[in-house]
């Protein structure tokens, strides 16, 4: 039998054994987690979330492993449901529930794959609490080393599915956390003046934590959410904080499978991409515009989108919500969206760009330098607000803070200085000075480089070919060094997050894993082109 190590044993990795699986040779495949149950997944494990934190993603989108996740949810006890404040009798496909439910179906379908594995003839070992801490490739496979042997085992082939990755350049203390995941679920909060970077899922998650040990959210006779404050934590302050101080929209209704474009189709992307690197992205935003006109060229006019181009797109996208109190826009939005789900109506333009980021996402890698920067600083950012929008319970809890007074919202601008002191944080911007007691980053995952890696044997090995960013083919095994090539497949999301913006996804956790499943019985059909790292 080959054998397999699968690092990490979060969504890639149930995806990337389930692919295996699917393949039919039997293997001896071996898990490695670090944490204390394999199958759950950090962004969904007990330890790092609370009851209050949703998932940002409904069951009708979570790619199966044996089961939907909804006919896994209804398989449930009222009892066990009512623990996260769901009722059995409202569960549905588009609805969005508490992160560590899901984290539940995933370690559910894990065991189930592991149970199945075996009947099939594979040989299956599970090492939960196990960190592995070093990697090399050879001539005849992989050595892999875990904590506390000195010796490595030998694979056939290792999957690198760690999943996000904080690095720890600034440590935990108990006025600093450098990611809510950082310490924060455990952490006792005091009721004091807390800072969160980022206005996103991830920043109100944050907040969530924090105002749930100082009170309670309910609901009155007439549906309206409503926070109460516990008296003793009067003192309690939250400012959320980003560069342009707006809040994301809540998650809008659309048809899925979505409907294929008609005209930046795969075919048109391709030939374009084949038109060569130059100009390559004012191109593709030219065949952009002519799709959103198709989809609704109401809204075009409105915002006059023939003006437009690549680079000024993003403000025309964000205009509305800079010209209005962000919690008043929230609500505005909020009221809108539960309409349209109600009535089932699809916002034509906005669910033209949520199609148009997958397709516009594989020219990333043949952009020039310049267009790169550009599309950072303006399409990336119009389609992760897309495609990022929350739950709408979020921002009723979100609404709930600001009319009990607790929270509020501070726009940063182009410029501002982090200066993080021993018992508090000081914020510069705007020629203001904001003093916290407590300070959250909640900004997420960045993209990270070579010698960002937690394998010092495999660092030095991809540092000695001089690329700042691992290289991997169409089934993302290492194409560097050349001893790595079909033997490490390398799935970790922060390092391809480069040239596959958005990457953080279920959907694409399931694709990276099939194709690191094929590795084993094919070789790569082409090599992904990679520029040089640039900095965001």
């Amino acid at each position: 039998m080959k054998k397999i190590a699968i690092v990490g044993a979060g969504p890639t990795g149930i995806y990337t054994f389930l692919s295996l699986l699917q393949h039919g040779e039997p293997l001896a495949v071996t898990v490695f987690e670090q944490s204390a149950e394999a199958g759950v997944g950090m962004p969904y494990n007990n330890a790092e979330n609370s009851r209050m934190m949703l998932a940002n993603i409904a069951s009708i989108e979570i790619p199966p492993v044996f089961s939907t996740y909804i006919d896994w949810l209804r398989s449930l006890s009222d009892e066990h449901l009512a623990r996260y404040g769901v009722e059995a009798a409202s569960l549905h496909v588009r609805q969005f529930l508490p992160r560590i439910l899901l984290g539940e179906y995933f370690r559910d379908q894990f065991l189930q794959l592991v149970a199945r594995a075996k009947e099939r003839g594979f040989e299956v070992n599970v090492q939960e609490s196990c960190q592995v801490t070093d990697l090399e490739a050879t001539a005849d496979g992989v050595n892999l080393w875990m904590q506390g042997n000195a010796t490595p085992e030998a694979f056939d082939l290792a999957v690198i599915a760690t999943g996000h990755v904080w690095p720890g350049e600034e440590e935990s203390t108990r006025s600093f956390f450098p990611s809510p995941w950082s310490g924060l679920m455990e952490a006792k909060i005091p009721a004091c003046k807390v800072g969160i970077m980022g206005t996103s899922l991830s920043a109100i998650d944050a907040a969530m934590a924090v105002v749930v040990q100082h009170g309670a959210f309910y609901e009155s006779d007439d549906g309206q959410m409503h926070f109460s404050l516990d008296t003793e934590s009067e003192a309690l302050n939250i400012v959320l904080m980003s560069r342009s101080g707006i809040l994301p929209e809540a998650d809008f209704y659309c048809p899925i499978p979505y409907e294929p474009l008609r005209v930046l189709t795969q075919q048109a992307l391709e030939r374009e991409i084949a038109a060569g690197s130059t100009g390559l992205l004012d191109r593709i935003f030219h065949l952009m515009v002519a799709e959103i006109k198709q989809a609704d060229p109401q809204w075009c006019e409105h915002i006059k989108l023939n003006n437009l181009d690549a680079d000024s797109f993003a403000s025309a996208w964000f205009a509305d919500r800079h010209q209005h109190d962000p919690f008043r826009w929230a609500l505005s939005n909020l009221n809108e969206v539960e309409r349209n789900k109600r009535d089932r109506r699809t916002v034509p333009w906005r669910y033209a760009i949520l199609r148009l980021h997958e397709v516009v996402q594989e020219c990333v890698p043949h952009l020039d330098e310049e267009d790169r920067k550009r599309f950072d600083v303006g399409l990336a950012r119009v389609f992760i607000d897309n495609y990022a929008a929350i739950p709408s319970q979020s921002i009723r809890r979100l609404l709930a803070l600001r009319e009990a007074g607790i929270i509020s919202i501070l726009e940063l601008g182009a410029e501002y200085e982090k200066d993080v002191q021993a018992h508090q944080t000081v914020i510069c911007a705007q020629e203001q000075r904001h003093i916290f007691d407590v300070f959250i980053d909640a900004r997420g995952q960045r993209p990270l480089k070579t010698n960002d890696l937690p394998f010092p044997s495999l660092r030095k090995q991809l540092e000695a070919t001089g690329e700042e960013i691992p290289e991997v083919d169409s089934h993302y095994t290492l194409r560097e060094p050349a001893c790595a090539r079909g033997r490490i497949a390398f799935g970790a999301l922060p390092w391809l997050m480069h040239d596959h913006p958005f990457v953080q996804g279920l959907t694409e956790c399931a694709e990276i894993g099939a194709a690191m499943a094929k590795a084993l019985a094919q070789p790569a059909a082409y090599s992904r082109k990679r520029l040089p790292f640039i900095e965001m």
